[in-house]
């Protein structure tokens, strides 16, 4: 298996997001074969992963996934590739809240599960703001916490200065774990942030500029010769041909929404559908494109609808292109985004409501934002386009949107999240019009 190194931190913000961006852009210009994987339910730190090393990044969850798909997908992402690096989520040990783990295993869904599945060991970045000798004792815990989790080095970020950097160097050095370096603080190496996470990398204009200068400064001011011997070969099984479908294909010709607006779609969901026979075309409904009107089905992914509502509400081709679809049968299914698309309204931040394709009795609004988040175990309620009652998938949820029925429709899912509680009824079905503000990203193995 292609060797491989995962970045990781004690907690959310310490910066591993842009390390990891820095050191795939400076291993792809050095000439290495650089891939990369990110651990968890994310859209959007991949498309910069992709940006940085010109390679498609592939997710790994261990909440979500069932094992066949974990190994299939960990092979994938090496493949032609001399180098993986992968980008954690949250802190090293954090996952599913409520998630139960057996013994002493790491959380399901964290990014230490995932080194102990891949044997991928771990490069910590920790934040060093206001951080001095205490630093080793925070390096103990989480060398010592899971004696199966590897630990191979350590690379300080946001340091003061030279003297800064001997103390921690320093105060480090009884623990025998190498520090790969210390990168100072700079704002310039901040990227610019919205509701859902990062603002996407298709929107940022100097994107280039910015990962070419943080590659300068990681290789100013850290071994990367070194850090790339941390890497090591997986341990996963062997896994030949491709990752089994996550999701059954909607249809024979899928015409999916691929544009700013509509960018959550997992690569490896359009991939499954590919592998099995399936012609997926795109088309951008902020271009007021409609779908292609020879395909059977239609999928919306998630994104950003609400920042173009005003906009997508007078896209007349592209609406009328849905509700032809729906007219002549095709399935049409929206994630998030997507769902509110299918629904009456859109109501934006500001108070102003947008009609939308009015194929869900759906009103959805930005007015009074709220946050919805977690892991969630979806189980068909009826036959459909996803699958026969009772087929069970996992998946994520995180919007900020309110939504309220305005009609008679059939739930989709009876959802339950990752402790095993029961979350109620997710989505709406119109007959082969279907939708939920839930990502999914695997068939449940359970």
């Amino acid at each position: 298996m292609t060797p491989g190194l995962l970045i990781a931190a004690p907690a959310s913000g310490s910066g591993k997001t842009v390390v990891t961006l820095a050191l795939l852009r400076h291993f792809r210009n050095a000439g290495c074969a650089v891939a990369s994987i990110k651990v968890g339910p994310d859209y959007i730190d991949p498309a910069f992963h992709a940006a940085a090393s010109g390679r498609p990044c592939l997710n790994l969850d261990g909440w979500a996934m069932r094992p066949a798909t974990l190994d299939a997908l960990a092979a994938q992402a090496g493949a032609a590739a001399e180098l993986v690096l992968g980008e954690g989520v949250m802190g090293l040990f954090d996952g599913a809240i409520g998630a139960p783990a057996a013994g002493l295993a790491p959380a399901p869904g964290s990014t230490a599960e995932i080194a102990l599945r891949t044997g991928w060991p771990v490069l910590l970045v920790v934040d060093a703001k206001g951080l001095g000798a205490s630093a080793a004792a925070l390096l103990h815990g989480f060398a010592s916490y899971h004696p199966s989790v590897a630990i191979a080095g350590v690379l300080f970020n946001r340091v003061g200065g030279p003297r800064h950097a001997d103390l921690l160097c320093e105060s480090c050095a009884p623990l025998g774990l190498p520090v790969l370096g210390a990168l100072p603080r700079d704002p310039g190496l901040a990227l610019p942030e919205r509701h859902l996470g990062l603002v996407q990398a298709g929107e940022h204009d100097a994107l280039d500029a910015f990962l070419e200068r943080a590659a300068r400064i990681v290789a100013a001011h850290a071994d990367t010769a070194a850090l790339a011997a941390l890497a090591a070969p997986g341990r996963m099984a062997a896994a030949a041909g491709a990752a089994p479908p996550p999701l059954p294909p909607l249809g024979q010709r899928i015409a999916v929404a691929s544009d700013i607006a509509f960018a959550f779609a997992y690569p490896f969901v359009l991939a499954g559908w590919r592998a099995a026979g399936a012609e997926v075309t795109t088309f951008s409904p902020l271009a007021d494109e409609a779908p292609d009107p020879a395909a059977d089905a239609v999928f919306l992914p998630g994104g950003y609808p609400e920042l173009h509502a005003g906009r997508l509400a007078g896209n007349r081709r592209f609406l009328d292109g849905l509700r032809n679809a729906a007219a002549r049968g095709a399935a049409v299914y929206g994630e998030c985004g997507g769902y509110m698309v299918l629904g009456r309204t859109l109501r934006d931040g500001a108070g102003q409501d947008h009609a939308m394709a009015g194929l869900l009795p759906l009103e959805t609004s930005f007015a009074a934002p709220q946050r919805h988040l977690g892991y969630r175990r979806a189980t068909l309620l009826g036959d459909g386009p996803l699958g026969t009652a009772d087929t069970a998938y996992r998946g994520h949820e995180f919007h900020f949107a309110q939504e309220r029925p305005s009609g008679r429709a059939a739930p989709l899912f009876a959802c339950r999240d990752a402790a095993g509680t029961a979350r109620g009824t997710a989505g709406q079905c119109d007959g082969r019009v279907m939708g939920s503000f839930l990502h999914l990203i695997d068939r449940a193995a359970d």
